[in-house]
C-alpha cells in the first residue's frame, strides 16, 4: 500500500500546474488580488492619513538638518563658546527689560497667563 491517497495526488498535481503558469497568468492573477485589496479601502479617510505622514517626513527631515547644522557648527572649536556667550547676553538683556522693575513683571505675568489661557484652556 501507498501512503499516497488520491486527494494527496490531486493537491500535487494542482502543483504542477500552478508551476506550469506562465509569468504573464501569474503576474495578472497577483495584480487582480492587489486590485481586488486596494478596492475595499476606504480613499476618503486617505487624505487624514497622508497629512500625518506628511508632517511626521516634515519633522523627520528638519531633525536630520537641524543635527547637520549642529554637528557642522561644533566643528569649529570658538564657535559654540561664542553661540553660547549670545545666548547669555539675550537672555540676560531680556530679563533687564522685562523683570527689573514690579510693573513689567507683572506685565510678563499677565501675557503668560493669556498664552496659558489661550492655548490651555
Amino acid at each position: 500500500m501507498s501512503d499516497n491517497t488520491p486527494e494527496s495526488n490531486q493537491d500535487s498535481g494542482s502543483d504542477t500546474n500552478s508551476e506550469s503558469k506562465s509569468f504573464s497568468e501569474k503576474y495578472s492573477d497577483v495584480m487582480g488580488k492587489i486590485n481586488e485589496t486596494l478596492g475595499t479601502i476606504d480613499w476618503t479617510q486617505m487624505g487624514k492619513y497622508g497629512k500625518a505622514a506628511g508632517v511626521i517626513a516634515v519633522v523627520v527631515i528638519a531633525q536630520i538638518i537641524i543635527k547637520v547644522v549642529i554637528d557642522t557648527i561644533n566643528f569649529f572649536p570658538i564657535l559654540p563658546g561664542l553661540l553660547e556667550l549670545l545666548g547669555v547676553i539675550v537672555a540676560g538683556q531680556w530679563s533687564w527689560q522685562n523683570l527689573r522693575t514690579s510693573e513689567n513683571r507683572e506685565a510678563v505675568l499677565e501675557r503668560v497667563q493669556n498664552l496659558k489661557k489661550t492655548y490651555l484652556g
